[in-house]
């Protein structure tokens, strides 16, 4: 079992029975999946950046990423509709808690000034999404192989009903949040 999810069971449940006073085991929210997209707008011109970012991600998360392509054409871009300008990634079960523990203690400590995740990204319903600039704070990811660097989004959906539930879950599951 990942050592994350005996965290959560063993210190993480209790604490959020005892916070919002739930009699039932699951009534408490815990986390449904985390899903990782990554927006490659340089693909248009050179498919083989797609490939590359394909295979970071395909390294950071242990899962093989799925093509996102447009759905419109806008000529401005020099987009057309069915182009692959993204890849995506859904984590669930062990991978999503192994993925988890990786980013908070690992990953988001090494971004270079760091004092914190804000907390105003909820959506009103207890998810939380983080924007990443460079992918290359990740471990698995070798600097010196790096052809270009690219951001993501990281969003972590929660079965809380609403953003305290959730903020609640992500604190105690040791998600470093900014100090307001």
């Amino acid at each position: 079992m990942a050592r994350l999810k005996q965290h959560y069971t063993k210190e993480v449940i209790p604490a959020l029975e005892k916070d919002f006073g739930y009699k039932n085991v699951m009534e408490v929210p815990k986390l449904e999946k985390i899903v990782i997209n990554c927006g490659v707008g340089e693909a248009i011109a050179n498919p083989k950046i797609l490939e590359a970012a394909m295979g970071d991600i395909g390294a950071i998360t242990g899962q093989k990423p799925k093509v996102c392509r447009a759905r419109l054409s806008v000529a401005a871009f020099k987009l057309r509709k069915g182009m692959a300008i993204g890849c995506q990634v859904t984590l669930r079960g062990e991978r999503m808690y192994e993925f988890y523990d990786r980013l908070v203690n690992v990953a988001l400590p090494r971004i270079r000034d760091f004092r914190g995740v804000p907390t105003k990204s909820f959506d009103g319903r207890g998810n939380y999404t983080l924007g990443i600039k460079e992918h290359i704070i990740f471990p698995e990811i070798d600097y010196d192989k790096v052809a270009q660097i690219f951001g993501m989004d990281i969003t972590i959906v929660t079965t809380a009903d609403n953003d305290e539930q959730g903020f609640k879950l992500l604190k105690y599951m040791k998600m470093p949040f900014r100090n307001q």
